[in-house]
């Protein structure tokens, strides 16, 4: 309800009004571009492929399934948005550990200012290209060992340049797209096209569950609904949790003001890392069955299929160990707790009870640690839903209820819900002081 009651009050200011038509109206061109077919590429081909390979359904087994889950099946449809924001959300990964890992990089995002900022958006963009190249040459040697393009004789190389250069062209317009919504939309534009591309599948569930209720099996919409508002009831709980670390500053006097003395708190998130574990994690297990589609009718082909799909007990585990230990990792890069524990200190903050320096840092790694414990199992037992529900319901394969998706909707509905009362309040501080 606060969500919608911030769309609701946004929408009566005119200058946010005008933001939010124009994100809907980028959301548009999204969705068209999602819609029109690549050339040379056979539209049923590609449909039955998917299908064959599992991919088409949620996640799928292969990496197919992740990227055309993230595309709102326009991968599977072989549109011009088939690479959708994928690229840019790996090249975005990528520049921001390069931050951690190379110190000139560091010290451009930390102390660069505006010139920095621009310089590592630019290395963003040049990489999403690379990215993107990368993924539309798979792409295409996937869908030419599966014939599934529609090649004339002595045009191959011709064809094969189109189809490159389209997909690469879409993923950059993509790009674009989202950076306009950051400039003259509402903002988030990144989060809001992948949203848009996620939420494009409920047309599938729906689909769906009125195929079961034709065929009389119409406890499988009270299990969807039940389930699924347990699922968005959950994440919305874990996501808003956070555990506070009292700070306690001290007076100080500066001429002849007193400033300080106040008490504050340091929230540590619970799903501090969002969903990156979980994306990390898909994109690893998915490479065995992804080179199994390679070679298939094969040993290693068949081992696969019935050791390593995705109701094994060897799949699920495998899964649920390397969230935990990415969501660790994720949080590790990103949380610096020395750097935390100096900032309280120089700005005469105390934790009570802690020593200033070291002990407070350790403190806050001790919190850190159980905190993140709590977030990877959150997220392991999230990307495990699909799988446990096609376990209990076998015949549910058509039906994705993906608990990484709705984690990804729910999240970028919350952050979006953010950035709106934060223009408000801008804008009301503005009328206020004016």
């Amino acid at each position: 309800m606060a969500l919608l009651s911030t769309f609701r009050n946004a929408w009566k200011i005119e200058d946010l009004r005008k933001k939010i038509i124009y994100t809907l109206f980028i959301i548009l061109l999204f969705r068209i571009g999602a819609c029109l077919p690549v050339p040379f590429i056979s539209g049923a081909a590609l449909e039955s492929f998917f299908s064959a390979s599992g991919a088409g359904a949620g996640f799928g087994e292969s990496i197919l399934g992740y990227f055309n889950m993230l595309s709102g099946n326009a991968l599977q449809s072989g549109t011009v948005f088939a690479l959708t924001i994928q690229p840019y959300i790996n090249a975005s990964i990528i520049i921001q550990l390069l931050t951690f890992a190379i110190p000139a990089l560091e010290r451009l995002q930390k102390d660069g200012g505006e010139e920095g900022k621009r310089k590592l958006t630019q290395a963003t963009r040049w990489t999403t290209v690379a990215i993107a190249i990368i993924q539309a040459v798979g792409y295409y040697v996937t869908l030419n060992s599966y014939n599934i393009l529609d090649l004339a004789e002595g045009y191959g190389v011709f064809q094969m340049f189109v189809i490159i250069a389209v997909l690469v062209a879409g993923s950059c317009l993509v790009m674009w797209l989202g950076e306009c919504i950051n400039e003259k939309g509402i903002g988030n534009g990144i989060s809001i096209i992948l949203f848009a591309g996620i939420i494009s599948r409920g047309t599938d569930l729906i689909m769906y569950m009125i195929n079961e209720v034709m065929q009389g099996r119409w406890y499988m919409l009270i299990v969807v609904l039940v389930l699924g508002l347990a699922i968005l009831g959950f994440i919305v709980f874990m996501d808003s949790s956070e555990r506070r670390i009292p700070i306690q500053y001290a007076k100080r006097q500066v001429g002849r003001k007193l400033y300080g003395g106040q008490s504050t708190h340091l929230p540590i998130k619970v799903a501090m890392s969002g969903v990156m574990p979980i994306i990390f994690t898909f994109a690893i297990v998915s490479l065995p069955a992804t080179i199994a589609l390679f070679v298939p009718n094969s040993g290693y082909s068949n081992w696969i299929q019935n050791h390593f799909s995705s109701t094994t007990p060897l799949y699920m585990i495998l899964v649920f160990v390397l969230i935990i230990a990415f969501n660790y990792f994720y949080i590790s890069i990103q949380y610096n707790t020395v750097e935390i524990a100096n900032n309280i200190k120089n700005n005469g903050g105390t934790i009570p009870g802690i020593r200033p320096g070291k002990p407070t840092s350790d403190f806050i790694h001790k919190v850190v640690n159980r905190v993140t414990l709590f977030g990877a199992l959150f997220l392991g037992v999230i990307a495990l839903l699909p799988y446990i529900f096609q376990l209990i319901f076998p015949n549910s394969a058509g039906l994705a209820i993906g608990g990484t998706s709705v984690m990804i909707l729910v999240s970028v509905a919350l952050e979006t819900s953010q950035q709106l009362e934060s223009q408000m309040m801008m804008r009301n501080y503005k009328g206020f002081l004016e």
